[in-house]
C-alpha cells in the first residue's frame, strides 16, 4: 500500500517537472519579445528627448533673434 502511494507521488513529481520544463520553454520567446519591445521603447524615448531638445534650442535661437531686433518676417525669410 505504501509503495503504491510512493509510486503515485514519484509520478506526480515527474509530471510537475515536465510541466515546469514546458512552461520554461514557452517563456523563452515571451522574454525575447519583451526585450525587443523594451529596446523599441528606449529608442522612441531617445527620439522624443532629441526632438524636445531640438525644439528648446530652436525656441532659444528664435528668442535671441527677436531680442536682437530681427522681426518675425525677417526670421521667416531666413528660414526659406
Amino acid at each position: 500500500m505504501r509503495e503504491e502511494g510512493f509510486s503515485e507521488t514519484v509520478a506526480y513529481i515527474e509530471e510537475l517537472k515536465n510541466d515546469i520544463k514546458s512552461l520554461r520553454e514557452s517563456l523563452k520567446p515571451q522574454k525575447a519579445e519583451i526585450k525587443q519591445t523594451e529596446k523599441e521603447i528606449a529608442k522612441l524615448e531617445a527620439k522624443k528627448v532629441a526632438e524636445v531638445a531640438k525644439k528648446v534650442e530652436t525656441e532659444a535661437v528664435l528668442k535671441k533673434l527677436l531680442a536682437s531686433g530681427m522681426t518675425a518676417d525677417d526670421v521667416l525669410k531666413k528660414l526659406k
